[in-house]
């Protein structure tokens, strides 16, 4: 907090014990498992282009995240069907953390 007293500027550090925040850690991808596409770099979502039970092709851009204001696509390393979206966009995330499962294309 600054505020001026007497004419004199001064500052005083106020700690906020009700503020918090609160985040639950993101399950990690299995390493080796083809069915799991992990975060490749720490940074935040924001667009998620397709949705539960979508087909998607190899190369196809499923996520972006930005870091350092800066954006990166995370593709599909291979063809198959989306089971499950663990982040949605806005989240955080880490490197390796699990973002979306896929199943055999059917």
């Amino acid at each position: 907090m600054f505020f001026e007293l007497n004419g004199q500027p001064r500052n005083v550090l106020v700690e906020d014990r009700s503020a918090s925040v609160t985040h639950e850690a993101l399950p990690k991808a299995e390493e080796g498992n083809p069915n799991h596409v992990a975060a490749p770099m720490p940074g935040m979502v924001v667009k998620v282009f397709h949705a539960e039970g979508e087909k998607v092709a190899r190369g196809d851009v499923l996520f972006a995240i930005e870091a350092m204001k800066m954006e990166t696509a995370v593709h599909a390393e291979r063809a198959g069907t989306i089971r499950r979206i663990v982040t949605q966009a806005g989240i955080t995330v880490e490197t390796k953390d699990l973002m979306m499962e896929l199943s055999d294309e059917a």
